[in-house]
């Protein structure tokens, strides 16, 4: 037979466990209720900039080229005039709550550029979305792209992308092939999209073809998924990039030769003898080992030109290893030299870099970015904001120029920011080495 005390023992562990259950319900619904909420002003603040994005003019361009596609199924412009290239960079939009201001502030610096500019292509190297839950306030990495494209058609500029290390991080709700099928949507208007071949790693492995009314390829854009992180990085918290893949290597060189056997039967077909040798252009995210080894030969020799390189302008604003490229060999630098074809790439992903450099016959130039969200501060800073306006002519030949953001003649539809345009310094290569 029990005791009192042992009765009022038991009466009250029963009672501090309800009290404990009664405590993790409350908890629970708590954590519950705050999901709900976050998802709600999410999504209050995706359609929002939506509004915004819908919000800005159409941007007035004179005889606008319109592209096809060829018997590659590669977009083709066609003309006998420049062909304008405005590349953008890193533009990081969240999606969420907590980057809703520095989003918008986003969608006006890109408005504002291209509304001035009127290009007939807007190529972005990577990074449209920027989905890291402590500043954007989600792991909706659609949400961004769903803003962005919204701005874009708005515009009524054609556009295609690159994919960045940060479009689809690990914990993102969608992978590449989600954000692919979507960029590829026929409801885009103006996205030149194209996910690339099902036997190529990557996605958004594309080219774009410029011709002249003749049929001859004057330039060929190339653009490439330079992945995201190796290595056992699957944060990125460690800054172990990848590189280009083999396939993709040739994959390149490949087209590059099927586009050459094209024009030399156009060319056979007007009469004319010589023999064709395709120019082209590469655009990508992260960028390739030599453009780490441009900037380390430029600095060791007291940042004078060298045998190897020859500076165009720009600075590297980057501290530390100051090029992010990827950690292993990738093969490309080299079948562009093979193939005597590429003379220019562009990429990003090192914000406060901006600089063009010549390596070897190659000009190797970093975009301008957007963000104003992933790098601390940043939004607050201006001397690395910007686009790079590109200009392709009839003749193969091309020159591309950085320009900053805080310009007189871009206005937006809303006013800028105010910032401070920091003096970016070059480290010494000393420096460079020691860290």
């Amino acid at each position: 037979m029990k005791t009192k005390i042992e009765n009022k023992n038991n009466t009250s562990k029963k009672s501090k466990g309800k009290k404990a259950l009664k405590v993790l319900g409350i908890i629970l619904a708590v954590i519950v209720i705050l999901i709900a909420a976050t998802a709600v002003l999410n999504f209050i603040s995706t359609n929002a900039n939506i509004k915004k994005a819908n919000s800005f003019e159409t941007v007035s361009i004179q005889n606008q080229l319109v592209p096809e596609k060829d018997e590659n199924g590669f977009w083709t412009f066609t003309t006998d005039k420049d062909f304008k290239v405005i590349q953008l960079t890193d533009v990081h939009i969240g999606g969420g709550i907590l980057s809703s201001k520095k989003d918008s502030m986003a969608l006006n610096a890109v408005a504002a550029m291209i509304t001035a500019e009127k290009p007939d292509l807007v190529v972005i190297t990577g990074d449209v979305s920027y989905p890291v839950p402590f500043q954007a306030g989600t792991f909706n990495n659609l949400s961004s792209a769903k803003i962005f494209a919204a701005l874009m058609e708005k515009l009524g500029v054609y556009w295609t992308l690159g994919f960045g290390n940060h479009d689809t991080e690990a914990y993102s709700y969608y992978g590449r092939d989600e954000l692919s099928e979507f960029y590829s949507d026929e409801k885009l208007e103006y996205c030149l999209f194209q996910p690339g071949p099902d036997d190529v790693d990557g996605f958004g492995n594309q080219v774009i073809n410029v011709k002249n009314t003749d049929g001859v390829i004057t330039q060929s854009l190339f653009v490439l998924d330079s992945h995201s992180y190796v290595d056992g990085d699957y944060l990125g918290l460690l800054w172990k990039y990848d590189n280009i893949h083999e396939n993709q290597v040739e994959w390149y060189k490949n087209t590059i030769n099927t586009l050459n056997e094209q024009n030399n039967k156009v060319l056979k077909e007007l009469g004319k003898k010589e023999e064709s040798h395709i120019k082209s252009a590469a655009f990508f995210h992260i960028p390739l080992t030599e453009q780490k080894d441009a900037w380390y030969e430029y600095a060791e020799n007291n940042f004078e030109d060298t045998e190897n390189v020859k500076f165009h302008y720009g600075v590297a604003g980057e501290s530390s290893k100051v090029v992010y490229c990827g950690i292993g060999d990738d093969g490309m630098f080299e079948a562009m030299q093979e193939l005597d074809s590429t003379k220019a790439v562009f990429c990003g992903h090192d914000h406060y870099n901006n600089f063009s450099i010549e390596y070897k016959g190659i000009r190797l130039t970093y975009g301008m970015s957007v963000d104003y969200l992933a790098y601390p501060g940043i939004y607050k800073k201006g001397s690395q904001r910007g686009c790079t306006a590109i200009t392709f002519s009839p003749d193969g030949s091309f020159d591309c120029e950085a320009q900053s953001y805080y310009q007189d003649k871009y206005t937006g539809l809303y006013e800028k920011e105010n910032v401070t345009m920091q003096e970016i310094k070059n480290i010494s290569y000393d420096e460079i080495i020691a860290d």
